[in-house]
């Protein structure tokens, strides 16, 4: 037999949850009012939810760049986050987790394939044929073996950058004139096709934040920014294969 009590339980029950939703929904409501209303670039919110410390609200705009306010947005906190007892730092690992971007969504039609040894482990890497760095990673890169490397042009640098890119992306043979350019310093020759894959890649990297070059994605989503040595390189995709 049924208690009479069991409808009105289950009615109290689904008025507290919906009254913990509207709450959540208010105080996030309240918040983007309140820091649009007083801070000009907090206009666009990209996500804001609750933070890992209790009364603590995250706020993200422009992709990854996190703030910490209160339930009104009266305050803004920009910073770390550090969980002492763990010694974790919790904004650095969120940023990490925002960043990652997964291997298999990277639109790799619009990169140079080049494939090492056996090519089993996978590397994807957006350069400048400009950037110094770019060519110091790319000597060192020569030290790994065993890998796909999908090599996306991305001329941020500059009008020389663009013409250059162009110039290596209708190249007869594209890793070649690329590791021409960029290992031995042979000037691409002047070349024209269908180049919107560059920018494709410039809108990809825009939509991703990707600011600098080079910038690696590693199969398992992680990305590493700057020239790393090839050594860190090899480790970081052993540890995923």
């Amino acid at each position: 037999m049924k208690s009479a009590s069991a409808p009105f339980a289950a009615a109290w029950l689904a008025a507290l949850i919906l009254g913990f939703s509207l709450n959540a929904t208010a105080g996030e409501a309240e918040i983007r009012q309140n820091l649009a209303a007083r801070i000009p670039q907090f206009a666009k919110i990209d996500e804001i939810r609750k933070a890992p410390m209790p009364g603590l609200y995250e706020v993200r705009i422009n992709g990854f760049e996190i703030y910490y306010t209160d339930e009104q947005g009266n305050y803004l906190l920009q910073g770390n986050l550090i969980d002492v007892k763990a010694r974790r730092n919790l904004t650095e690992e969120r940023v990490e987790k925002l960043s990652e971007v997964a291997f298999d969504k990277l639109p790799v039609k619009d990169a140079i394939k080049i494939v090492r040894g056996n090519g089993k482990r996978k590397l994807a890497v957006f350069e400048d044929p400009n950037c110094g760095y770019c060519k110091q990673f790319e000597r060192d890169l020569t030290k790994v073996d065993n890998v796909t490397i999908h090599l996306f042009l991305y001329p941020v640098l500059g009008p020389d950058s663009v013409t250059k890119s162009r110039n290596i992306w209708c190249a007869k043979d594209k890793a070649k004139a690329w590791a021409d350019w960029m290992q031995r310093g042979v000037t691409p020759e002047t070349a024209e096709c269908d180049a919107a894959a560059l920018t494709r890649n410039r809108e990809f990297g825009q939509k991703y934040n990707i600011s600098g070059t080079p910038t690696l994605i590693f199969g398992d989503g992680s990305r590493a920014p700057g020239a790393i040595p090839a050594a860190q390189v090899e480790k970081q995709l052993a540890a995923i294969n």
